[in-house]
C-alpha cells in the first residue's frame, strides 16, 4: 500500500461515494446540532430561568396582577353601554351568523341588558349597576371597547388569550414575562396562579393555561389554593431538623444530575422537577409569611372584604396577590369562575343571575385591589389586566331565562397601574355591541402592550426551538399606545 511521505501512514483508497456522502451528512447534522444546541445556551436554557434580568428598556410596570374573568363576560352588561339594545328590543341582526356562538337553534332577537348603567368619574365612563365598587375607580382604567378574537370555544379561546395560540404546548404570558426578567424573590415563585375556590375547579384547558410550553420547565405557574393548604406537601416533617433536610436535598441534586444527563427528550421536565424542589425548600420560609394574612390591619381587611361570605374567597386571593407582588413575585394570575358554563361568567341562560353573582363576589375585592396599591405606592409599578376569553352576543340565547351566547368579535378589557393611562377608551363597537368597529384590538395587541408596559420589545422577547424563534405574539401585535401614560 502507498505511504504518506509526510506521516508514513499508508494511503488509504478513496472513500467509497455512498459512504463518503453519508459521512459528510453526518458531520452537517453535527453541526446544525450544535448549532440549536449555542442557540439553546443563548436562550437561557443552560442559565438560570429565574436570575433577575434587565428589560429591553425602562418599563413602568414590575409586575403583573391578571384577573382572569373566566367564561366570557358580557361586554354589554358590564362596561360597554348599548341603549340601542333596549329601542330595539327583539329585532333581529341582519344577516346575524346563527353559528356565531355556540348554540346556533337558540338565536333570538335583540337583548337589552338587564342591568342600568350610568356614568362615573372625571372621564364619565359608563358602568353596569353590578360594580358599584369599581365605578369608583374608572378614572384609573384605561378600557379597551375594540378586542376581538378568533375562537368561540372556551378552550381554546382561554389559550389564545393565555399563550398567544389557540392549541397547546405554548408559554403563557406569565411564563414569558418571567422568562424576559426572571424574579424578584428567590424564595417565592415568579408566577402565581390562583383559581376559584367556590369548589368550582379550575377553567377550562386546565393547567395549560399557566404552562411554560418549551420555555424552562421553572417558569410554569404555580397554583396555591387560598381556600385549604395553599401549597400542597410544603410543610417539613416535625421529625426533620432543617440540616437533615438540605442533606437530602443535596443528595436528590446529585442523583437526579446523574439521571438528567441520560434523560434525553426528558431531561427539560426533569430538570423542572429539580428546580421545584430546590423552591419548595426555600419556600418553607418565606411562603407561609407571604400568604398570612394575620399581619394585616383590620381596616385592610375590611376594605377588601375578607369577612363577607359573598366576596371574602376572592378578596383573600386579591389581598394575597398584593402581598405576593409587594415580595417580589412578577406575575400573579386569579381566575374568576370554574369550568363549568353557569359556575363562571359564561351566562348561556339567566344572564342577569349569573352576571351579577359573579359581579357579588368581584366587585368589591378589585376595587380594593387597585386602591390599596395606590395607598402603598405600588400602582404605579403593577400592572393590573381585566378580562376573558371572549363576550357574548347582543342577540338572546332562548329560554325561561334568557342569557347570551358567546361572541369572538367584541369583547371589554381593561388595564389599569403600569404606566398606563387612566380615564381613557380605546376602541369601539358597533351600535349593538356586536362587532369591534374602531381601532380593533387583537389579543396579540393585548400581549403586545402587556410587555411593552415592562420594558420588553414583544419582537424581541423570542426562544429558539424547533428551528425558529417564536415569540408570545407570533408574527403581529401592535403596542396600544394610546393608553400609555
Amino acid at each position: 500500500m502507498p505511504r504518506d511521505p509526510l506521516s508514513a501512514a499508508p494511503i488509504r483508497a478513496a472513500l467509497p461515494r455512498r459512504l463518503a456522502l453519508s459521512a459528510c451528512g453526518g458531520g452537517l447534522g453535527m453541526l446544525g446540532l450544535a448549532g440549536l444546541l449555542a442557540d439553546d445556551a443563548r436562550a437561557g436554557v443552560a442559565d438560570d430561568p429565574l436570575a433577575p434580568r434587565p428589560p429591553h428598556f425602562a418599563g413602568r410596570a414590575k409586575r403583573v396582577i391578571w384577573l382572569f374573568i373566566n367564561g366570557g363576560p358580557s361586554q354589554v352588561d358590564t362596561f360597554d353601554h348599548k341603549p340601542e339594545l333596549a329601542r330595539r328590543a327583539g329585532e333581529p341582526i341582519a344577516g346575524f351568523d346563527p353559528t356565531t356562538g355556540f348554540f346556533a337553534g337558540s338565536v333570538g332577537g335583540l337583548l337589552p341588558s338587564p342591568f342600568a348603567f350610568r356614568q362615573h368619574g372625571q372621564s364619565g365612563a359608563w358602568v353596569s349597576e353590578i360594580f358599584p365598587h369599581l365605578a369608583g375607580q374608572v378614572d384609573r382604567m384605561a378600557f379597551l371597547k375594540g378586542c376581538w378574537t378568533d375562537s368561540n370555544n372556551h378552550a381554546p379561546a382561554l389559550l389564545r388569550m393565555n399563550t398567544g395560540y389557540t392549541r397547546v404546548g405554548f408559554p403563557c404570558a406569565g411564563s414569558w414575562v418571567t422568562y424576559g426578567l426572571g424574579s424578584e424573590n428567590r424564595d417565592l415563585p415568579g408566577f402565581v396562579v390562583m383559581v376559584d375556590t367556590k369548589g368550582r375547579g379550575m377553567p377550562k384547558g386546565y393547567a395549560q393555561n399557566w404552562s411554560a410550553g418549551f420555555l424552562p420547565g421553572a417558569l410554569q405557574g404555580t397554583s396555591i389554593d387560598t381556600a385549604g393548604t395553599p401549597i400542597a406537601n410544603l410543610a417539613r416533617r416535625a421529625d426533620m431538623s432543617d440540616p437533615e433536610q438540605r442533606s437530602l436535598f443535596d443528595l436528590a441534586a446529585r442523583l437526579n444530575g446523574r439521571h438528567r444527563a441520560a434523560a434525553g427528550a426528558e431531561a427539560d421536565a426533569l430538570e423542572a422537577r429539580i428546580e421545584s424542589y430546590e423552591l419548595a425548600y426555600r419556600m418553607q420560609m418565606a411562603a407561609p409569611e407571604g400568604l398570612d394574612l394575620a399581619a394585616e390591619s383590620r381596616e385592610t381587611l375590611d376594605l377588601y372584604g375578607i369577612d363577607d361570605p359573598t366576596c371574602g374567597h376572592f378578596a383573600r386571593q386579591c389581598l394575597i396577590a398584593r402581598r405576593l407582588v409587594e415580595r417580589g413575585v412578577r406575575f400573579v394570575q386569579i381566575y374568576s369562575g370554574g369550568e363549568e358554563n353557569q359556575k363562571s361568567w359564561d351566562g348561556h341562560a339567566d344572564i342577569r343571575g349569573n352576571h351579577a353573582g359573579f359581579a357579588a363576589e368581584t366587585d368589591r375585592p378589585i376595587a380594593a385591589l387597585l386602591e390599596d396599591l395606590h395607598r402603598r405606592g405600588l400602582l404605579d409599578e403593577t400592572l393590573v389586566v381585566w378580562g376573558g376569553e371572549f363576550g357574548r352576543l347582543p342577540v338572546a340565547q332562548k329560554g325561561d331565562q334568557p342569557g347570551r351566547d358567546h361572541n369572538p368579535h367584541a369583547f371589554t378589557m381593561w388595564l389599569a397601574g403600569g404606566g398606563v393611562k387612566g380615564g381613557v377608551t380605546h376602541g369601539a363597537t358597533d351600535e349593538f355591541g356586536f362587532r369591534a368597529v374602531e381601532q380593533r384590538t387583537s389579543v396579540n395587541d393585548v400581549h403586545a402592550t402587556i410587555l411593552h408596559l415592562l420594558g420588553l420589545d414583544h419582537t424581541r422577547l423570542t426562544f429558539r426551538t424547533s428551528g425558529r424563534d417564536f415569540r408570545l405574539t407570533d408574527v403581529s401585535g401592535e403596542v396600544l399606545r394610546p393608553i400609555l401614560a
